[in-house]
């Protein structure tokens, strides 16, 4: 699979399944970074440490020599270590259910972001399934059972804050995949990440090493589930609009969900099960929206062009 942004175009379906799997992938972020037996900013910093000797070796392969980042890589780089570090603060301070509904807000304001300021209006019928796929990812968080949390107003402004920075990461993605491949792309703004994280868990104080071999598995499973994921996520978004590709990311949860009862035998109830099939369709109809929007001819409009 080639890496070149100028490759002859691919099926549309290819792109949209490689999304669904990076989305997927990420869903087993949580369990990961629980495993680590390090302090939120830490976890973050292993994975990302162990991500760039892959995506180095990915993009020498692909788009030979590194260069210098670009600024939009830069700018990922930045939004995706904050992106990072306010919602593994905010798992720790809120419930479990109010640091995963707040961060499912990011489709949202990728697309007030994409309305406002890249002029990209989006179809009312879009509209609606962007508010289909974050109501079904809420009912499915709201049917979990999580504690108060030790902070639940820092907590809870740390979750919102998630879902805009993880906005402007992708929006950032998208905008450089334009011109970089993804593996490029991919590893400048896990790069810029590594110092950063670094100096806030030495900051904060946080245990930075793993007690035992199995945290330091989990650790290098972080890094790997970042260039499978987060590498498969970039690639996609060379491909789709940015605000479709927000919403298909919500099929996330579901794949948690699914795992959850799987590998740890966890209840899912109606509610959940609803908000599953909730999201989905949010999902579907999205994708129908955006192909047919792709798909049909200019418009002639009338007046101003």
């Amino acid at each position: 699979m080639t890496d070149a942004t100028a490759a002859a175009p691919r099926p549309r379906w290819e792109a949209l399944a490689v999304l669904i799997f990076g989305g997927a992938v990420i869903g087993l972020s949580p369990i990961l970074v629980r495993l680590t037996e390090t302090g939120p900013a830490a976890a973050g910093f292993w994975r990302l440490l162990f991500a760039c000797p892959l995506l180095a070796a990915m993009t020498w392969r692909t788009s030979g020599p590194i260069t210098r980042p670009s600024r939009l890589g830069l700018v990922a780089g930045v939004m995706f270590f904050l992106d990072l570090s306010f919602w593994h603060y905010g798992i720790r301070y809120t419930s479990v259910t109010n640091a995963t509904v707040l961060p499912n807000l990011t489709p949202v304001v990728v697309t007030l972001f994409a309305w406002i300021f890249l002029k990209q209006r989006p179809r009312l019928a879009f509209l609606v399934a962007v508010a289909l796929a974050v109501s079904g990812a809420s009912m499915m968080a709201l049917d979990k059972q999580g504690g108060g949390g030790l902070n639940p107003p820092l907590g809870d402004a740390l979750s919102l804050a998630t879902a805009f920075w993880y906005a402007l990461y992708m929006l950032a993605i998208g905008e450089a995949r334009k011109t970089e491949g993804a593996s490029r792309v991919m590893f400048w703004s896990s790069a810029v990440g590594v110092p950063l994280t670094l100096a806030m868990a030495l900051a904060l104080g946080e245990d930075l090493t793993p007690a035992t071999a199995a945290g330091w598995a989990a650790c290098v499973a972080l890094g790997l589930m970042h260039v499978a994921g987060q590498g498969s996520i970039a690639w996609a978004m060379g491909r789709l609009p940015t605000a479709t590709a927000s919403v298909v990311v919500l099929v996330q949860p579901v794949v948690a969900g699914w795992l959850g009862w799987l590998l740890f035998r966890e209840h899912i109830g109606p509610l959940q099960a609803a908000g599953a099939a909730v999201t989905l369709s949010g999902v579907v109809l999205a994708q129908w929206v955006s192909r047919a929007r792709a798909s049909s001819p200019p418009a002639r409009r009338r007046g101003r062009g």
